[in-house]
């Protein structure tokens, strides 16, 4: 059996029955159940959600992107086996453990399948926080150029490429495009000040300005959570993305919860701590395959450069991947999240005949006749 067998390229075609068009990110497909369906779950299933929340099945794919493209490989290789079951179990791992350790919930109900989740509805706070405790990457390339102040923070002129910085930093952007705010700019990924925030909480969907210093007390605790148990593991935690939003349990409390995916090798980077240390940076995380990417191409600037965005979307479609590279990139995912989870994570044959049994056979989500 091929590679491409273990690929779960395709996610928003599943008979699973819905009210409303599926949602199909570039990784995820989010399927919104019928009022009558996610009321069923509820009550059958014991949620500790409101008895009108909304639900939804979210089903990972395996594909996978960079510089805002999807790219596919020789041989069939329509994504990255393995990568989506290994980012949905490291989210998995890091939400239990914040829930455990008393931070704050997260977005998941129920774990039926290792490429689904059952979610409730949030309303997402519109920002997407990146905490920082190393400078590289797009921040680096910045602060080589003469940038020194980072989302209203000021960075000393001595900092070297890799080196941990002096302090946990947040560079919050918005999260889609945001009409009407003072200082800043109506366009998507913008970056953005603690004070725009403080100024404009409405506008971003804070409930408070208390709320704000929630937001960033779970912002640093998430971070040092997954900073120890990566340092024991003997991985540098070098900096993530987290996501917001607002839900209400059975009693109808309303509660700010960590929603999307966190600490995975998408959203992350991730250094191996006995390499880093020794001089050289090894990627564990999506950064190793943008840099096989601008290695791979003669001409990287398309890829770094906004203003050539059309010829980035025809570079990805026209050129199949060496299947080298995709394996790679698999390899990379299996191992830091068997290193994290501590289990194996096992690829499926069939991952959709799976989904589709189980959510037929446990949740009765599936049209008889399927």
């Amino acid at each position: 059996m091929t590679a491409a067998n273990h690929v779960l390229a395709v996610n928003d075609d599943l008979p699973i029955r819905t009210h409303l068009p599926v949602h199909s990110g570039k990784v995820r497909s989010v399927y919104w159940l019928t009022p009558e369906d996610s009321r069923r779950l509820i009550r059958e299933r014991e949620y500790d959600v409101a008895e009108d929340a909304p639900l939804a099945v979210m089903v990972i794919s395996d594909r996978i992107s960079a510089f805002e493209c999807i790219w596919q490989g020789e041989n069939g290789l329509r994504g990255v086996p393995g990568k989506g079951a290994a980012l949905n179990a490291i989210s998995n791992h890091w939400f239990q453990l914040f829930r455990e350790q008393g931070l704050a919930d997260s977005h998941i109900l129920e774990i039926p399948h290792p490429f689904v989740w059952v979610v409730q509805k949030a309303q997402p706070v519109m920002i997407e926080a990146i905490c920082r405790q190393y400078i590289t990457g797009s921040m680096w390339r910045a602060y080589a150029k003469g940038e020194r102040e980072f989302c209203g923070i000021e960075l000393p002129d001595s900092l070297q490429k890799d080196q941990k910085l002096p302090n946990l930093l947040i560079t919050p952007s918005t999260k889609g495009i945001l009409q009407g705010i003072p200082g800043v700019p109506a366009a998507d990924d913008v970056n953005i000040t603690r004070q725009n925030i403080v100024d404009n909480f409405q506008a971003f969907n804070f409930r408070s300005t208390q709320d704000i210093t929630l937001y960033e007390k779970l912002l640093g605790e998430g971070f040092a959570v997954i900073t120890r148990a990566l340092d024991a593991l003997d991985q540098v935690f070098v900096d993530t993305k987290f996501e917001f939003g607002y839900v209400r349990d059975k009693q109808g409390q309303e509660k700010l919860i960590y929603m999307d995916e966190v600490g995975t090798p998408d959203s992350s980077r991730i250094w191996d701590g006995p390499s880093y240390r020794a001089g050289q940076v090894i990627e564990n995380s999506k950064e190793g395959f943008r840099q096989a990417l601008l290695d791979y191409f003669p001409e990287p600037d398309i890829l770094l450069n906004k203003g050539r965005m059309s010829e980035r979307l025809s570079l990805a479609q026209d050129n199949l991947l060496p299947e080298s590279i995709l394996s790679e990139v698999s390899k990379t995912y299996l191992s830091i999240a068997e290193k994290i989870t501590g289990e194996s994570i096992r690829l499926s044959d069939n991952p959709k005949r799976e989904i589709t049994d189980i959510l037929k056979r446990d949740f009765k989500l599936i049209e008889s006749n399927q």
